[in-house]
């Protein structure tokens, strides 16, 4: 039995509680509510059956989805409430891929070139030179995967995207890990002054192409290559999106080896250039009694310039790669900005290009030997009568050669620059 009372109460009394019991109006009409909706025909009440129907009343979308329920294909993957939307494909313009393929291309003749010097010129053949070969190796099969990409601009996961990734893992990571042989070989032979042999160099082989082999095959077979929407790439294919652990599989294929080669770069030649520093400090206390003293000091310049200008230019030409992917990962739609695009790609791809400047073209001895094949051979094909001023450019004065000293004076490491 249910009666009103004042103040917006209702008061019930009960069989096994005669006493007045004092409840919310609102509770008595919602009770009531339920009652006259459960009654059946001829005034008798339903008996309520479990079901697993929702109530009509609450729409399909906002029921929860069984886990054990299979999502139709092609369907978007729930987000949770709050959560940013994913960014849209970044688009590529005609201006962005004209540019990064034409740095590709340089790339690829800088590394060709740079490989066709050692084979030309046995003489200038040095250990640190032998490293420089093999980076260049990985900069030219990096320069042609990235040239594919960016023509193709995938737009899909396809067997070729997968391939192209692929392969750039593989050479770009390898680049990372040769870089980094070449500047701790700098530092082991120069400031430490222990010897290497051949047991250095087999250890640089099987990390420099054993570890971004094994990284690449893992990803391979684990499908985590593909379509990435540009943007943490430039057209190319890498790491697909649609994976859930993609941010461990960005810093496993590239990310986490470039942030190491940020720091250890950098520290490893300042130790180099001021061991350098020290050692001609040094010598400039012996000119009065060496003649050969004054002729090192522009070589030593220029080699210090050449220590300071490798880890700057990496690291100017790799940073862009490492912004946009911090931005993607903020989820910032800056990521799309083209000035980034561009400054990405012709990062990633141009490095063959700046190792050729660095050692070839910026290097006196490689550079006379280079100018005087092409004018010997453009000289042959014309019939001037060059042929005796040829041998003596063959074979430039040691004293011109500022850039490569004579390795009985030097240590055979800084005939490198």
């Amino acid at each position: 039995m249910v009666c009103c009372g004042g103040s917006g109460w209702a008061y019930r009394r009960t069989a096994s509680c005669p006493v007045q019991q004092a409840v919310p109006v609102g509770f008595v009409f919602k009770e009531t509510s339920r009652l006259r909706a459960s009654r059946g025909r001829g005034g008798l009440l339903r008996r309520s059956r479990p079901s697993s129907v929702p109530p009509p009343s609450l729409p399909a979308a906002l029921l929860p989805l069984s886990p054990h329920a299979a999502r139709p294909p092609g369907a978007a993957r729930r987000r949770t409430p709050g959560m940013p939307q994913p960014l849209p494909p970044t688009q590529l313009y005609a201006a962005e891929r004209a540019a990064v393929l034409t740095s590709c291309v340089l790339s690829a003749l800088g590394s060709g070139l740079l490989v066709g010097t050692h084979a030309l010129w046995p003489e200038l053949r040095t250990r640190p030179r032998e490293l420089l070969l093999y980076l260049s190796l990985a900069d030219l099969l990096s320069a042609l995967s990235y040239f594919y990409g960016v023509l193709q601009d995938f737009d899909r996961t396809s067997w070729d995207c997968v391939l192209q990734g692929a392969l750039s893992t593989f050479s770009n990571t390898s680049s990372f890990f040769w870089t980094m042989a070449v500047a701790i070989y700098l530092y082991v032979t120069i400031v430490r002054g222990s010897p290497t042999g051949a047991g250095l160099l087999c250890c640089f082989h099987i990390v420099s192409w054993g570890v971004p082999l094994a990284i690449t095959i893992a990803a391979v077979a684990l499908k985590k290559i593909g379509y990435d929407a540009s943007n943490v790439s430039v057209g190319w294919c890498w790491v697909n999106l649609d994976a859930e652990d993609r941010v461990l599989w960005m810093l496993l294929t590239g990310k986490v080896w470039e942030i190491l080669a940020y720091v250890t770069l950098p520290v490893l030649y300042i130790l180099i250039k001021r061991h350098i520093n020290r050692a001609h400090a040094a010598l400039l206390e012996y000119r009065p009694i060496l003649s050969s003293a004054p002729a090192l000091q522009p070589w030593t310049s220029t080699a210090d310039k050449k220590l300071i200008l490798i880890p700057v230019i990496f690291i100017i030409l790799r940073i862009w790669s490492t912004v946009r992917f911090i931005l993607t990962l903020c989820n910032s739609p800056a990521v799309q900005n083209s000035v980034l695009v561009v400054l990405h790609g012709i990062g990633n791809t141009f490095q063959g290009g700046a190792n050729c400047i660095m050692f070839v073209l910026c290097t006196r001895v490689v550079r006379a030997r280079l100018l005087s094949s092409i004018c010997c051979c453009h000289h042959d094909d014309v019939g001037w009568p060059w042929r005796s001023s040829s041998s003596s450019r063959q074979h430039p004065d040691p004293a011109e050669s500022e850039d490569v000293p004579d390795p009985e004076r030097t240590k055979p490491l800084l005939s490198s620059t």
